[in-house]
């Protein structure tokens, strides 16, 4: 059986609405970054004005999906991805990943785009290179433990006390080294820009992401590519949670940009 027919699941299962707005005229797609879940962006929903409704996806191999095989590669989870989050397709869109999540974002928007289905009206990457680039990254899905360690250590976004804890970090070992897998055998397959507009989040000190290397998101879309900072290191976004979602908020309600 294919991935998608073993793991689309049920929509309950990929998209966890933290705050329900049955009446919403917007939904945004939050994806997480490597290693977390949909509780990542759980706080968000307090944030966001009331028309805008937050789906947090839940990926499999985390929290109430933990004992499903998670995804090693982007061409199985993003059709799957796509099959679970139809049911909330029915109103206007957006779609927001950090670090992985923002890759896993844009190939969902290529991919909405290539199956004729309803297409987002704005794409926000944050924390994540252009796709078209090369990894700067030795590879960490396949090496040992220590080094794995070494780049979550690098990355600082993983508690100490989870770092420590053997018992706790073998349980996750599976989950994270299929997200890095995804993120670290990735290919990038030219084809046209999105038309929908790109709103790019970067942290200042951040040494996954340059500026050069932020802007360069500016080649995938056709409707305009703006680029924030915001100060802190690859997880700004939990540091500036406000302005984070207030920048989000403001260009969702600037409008989408994208020709009718």
């Amino acid at each position: 059986m294919t991935a998608t027919g073993t793991r689309a699941g049920a929509p309950k299962s990929w998209g966890v609405t933290w705050r329900p707005v049955p009446d919403a005229t917007m939904r945004i797609f939050c994806l997480p970054h490597t290693g977390a879940g949909a509780a990542a962006y759980r706080a968000w929903a307090a944030y966001l004005p009331p028309e805008i409704e937050l789906v947090a996806v839940r990926l499999p191999g985390r929290e109430t999906r933990f004992r499903e095989r998670p995804f090693t590669r982007i061409g199985d989870l993003v059709p799957a991805l796509l099959d679970g989050l139809c049911p909330f397709l029915d109103r206007p869109h957006a779609w927001f990943g950090h670090s992985l999540g923002a890759l896993v974002a844009y190939e969902a928007c290529r991919a909405l785009r290539d199956r004729g289905m309803p297409l987002p009206e704005r794409l926000f990457v944050s924390g994540r290179r252009a796709p078209h680039l090369p990894d700067r990254d030795r590879p960490v899905h396949d090496a040992p433990v220590a080094d794995m360690v070494a780049r979550l250590e690098e990355l600082n976004g993983t508690p100490r006390e989870v770092l420590d804890d053997r018992a706790t970090l073998t349980s996750l070992l599976p989950m994270l080294r299929a997200d890095f897998a995804v993120a670290e055998t990735y290919r990038w397959r030219p084809a046209g820009p999105l038309q929908c507009p790109i709103s790019v989040f970067g942290g200042t000190r951040d040494p996954m992401a340059t500026m050069a290397e932020l802007r360069a998101w500016d080649r995938h879309s056709a409707g305009g590519c703006t680029v924030r900072m915001f100060d802190g290191d690859h997880f700004f976004l939990h540091e500036s949670r406000g302005p984070v979602t207030a920048a989000i908020t403001d260009d969702l309600r600037t409008g989408s940009g994208r020709p009718r």
